[in-house]
């Protein structure tokens, strides 16, 4: 069976990017952030709606040969029953996005993609998460078993809708992190992980699912997933490009522009406190401390690395039911200048939390998707921008982020000119 994956894989890399098509499977395929991003790719391929927020539909990124957003085909996992349109529907009632005319013009899609989604895991995922799952779910089956019925989704989406390639983003729920992440630090150790039924959480199943077969993996979550060792070991034997973890969205992407200015003035920040407020499913699962410690990681450690050590910084989740999908997030910063003088910047950021990361989900499948085809494995290191926690990059700075995607562009475009050149001769 993995020499047959590992030929699918050979095979599907000669198809251009561009003029094959490109399967997503999200898992957490009927959460909000899914929902958004399916709704908004159908949309867009419609003509109802517009590409704005959107990194790879602008400079640099639209000069490099990516799927197109049409040509995207959609199937996922999930834990609970219901439908797309159903959470489509609800979104639209509570928050007014979609709106009622968009949503209409692609229900009879997402109807056709509901049926391509199948039941998830919430192995090891915390009593939060496990509250929210519907009854049905694998809790009698080894973990060897979760996978494989993983891997089988997995193919089998890619047969019934005969794609080219299939990229996987984990946009679930936050779980709680591992105990001893770092026990899970080579590639034996995960094997042995799922052969003892070790409490290896479901993020970490879906990404070992996906990158043992060649499947790109995106990991839009702070959750463990394929930040273990043994995981990017797995991917780098296997030749897959892989990405995570926690997309930057909001009051983090803040602090990743605003911190830099403050470094480069040399002017000491002496305490940022962060206070955020959501109403959605992720607020409600974020009130168990155990699933909200790794989202609390991801979101402060962004200022590590650009301020001075001694910052006193601090963030705060609190659930508020009223704000459905909205999120708030009110900033407190207390810094010194010249001659010891005490100053203070304040700030509010309001969004729709779907609304803000929907367009991130579609611009890193389609930025995997193109990894894939140029034979790229591994982390990619380019997509930093869109993470809070990226791995393998210590550089939070936004703009040197944004910098290191332009990069990649720049050297994809200059070698794509000159094998041009060179097939003009």
């Amino acid at each position: 069976m993995a020499g047959e994956r590992a030929e699918c894989r050979l095979v599907r890399r000669v198809v251009s990017v561009s003029t094959g098509t490109t399967g997503v499977w999200l898992v957490g395929a009927r959460g909000n952030v899914a929902t958004t991003a399916m709704v908004g790719a159908r949309a867009i391929a419609r003509d109802a709606t517009d590409t704005t927020g959107m990194v790879t539909e602008r400079a640099p990124c639209d000069s490099l040969d990516l799927p197109s957003v049409d040509s995207l085909v959609f199937g996922g996992h999930d834990v609970q029953t219901g439908s797309v349109v159903e959470t489509a529907e609800r979104l639209s009632e509570r928050n007014g996005i979609p709106d009622p005319t968009t949503l209409d013009a692609v229900r009879e899609e997402l109807d056709a993609i509901d049926d391509r989604i199948e039941t998830g895991t919430a192995r090891n995922c915390g009593q939060a998460v496990a509250d929210l799952a519907d009854e049905g779910t694998d809790d009698a089956l080894s973990l060897r078993e979760v996978v494989e019925d993983i891997r089988s989704d997995y193919d089998a989406f890619r047969e019934d809708n005969d794609v080219d390639r299939v990229v996987v983003v984990n946009v679930a729920s936050s779980e709680p992190m591992p105990a001893d992440p770092e026990k899970y630090d080579s590639i034996e150790t995960i094997e042995r992980a799922l052969d003892d039924d070790d409490p290896l959480p479901a993020s970490s199943l879906y990404a070992y699912a996906a990158l043992a077969d060649g499947h790109p993996f995106v990991n839009f979550t702070p959750n463990a997933a394929n930040a273990l060792g043994g995981l990017r070991d797995l991917a780098e034997r296997e030749g897959v490009p892989h990405m995570g973890r926690d997309g930057k969205t909001g009051e983090t992407l803040m602090k990743s522009a605003l911190a830099p200015m403050f470094a480069g003035r040399n002017l000491r920040v002496r305490s940022w406190e962060g206070h955020n407020i959501l109403g959605n499913r992720d607020g409600e699962v974020l009130e168990d401390d155990a699933n909200k410690a790794g989202k609390l990681a991801s979101k402060g450690g962004v200022l590590d690395g650009i301020l001075d050590d001694d910052t006193h910084n601090r963030v705060r989740i609190d659930y508020t039911p009223a704000l459905g999908d909205w999120k708030t997030a009110w900033d407190d910063v207390r810094f010194r200048g010249f001659l010891d003088t005490d100053m203070k910047l304040q700030f509010t950021w309001e969004g729709s939390d779907s609304a803000l990361a929907a367009p991130l989900v579609l611009d890193l499948a389609r930025l995997l998707a193109f990894a894939d085809e140029q034979g790229e494995s591994g982390l990619q290191p380019h997509l930093a921008s869109f993470f809070k926690d990226p791995l393998g990059v210590d550089e939070h700075d936004l703009s040197e982020q944004f910098g290191m995607l332009a990069e990649y562009v720049e050297a994809h475009t200059t070698q794509q000119a000159a094998i041009g050149a060179e097939g003009e001769r």
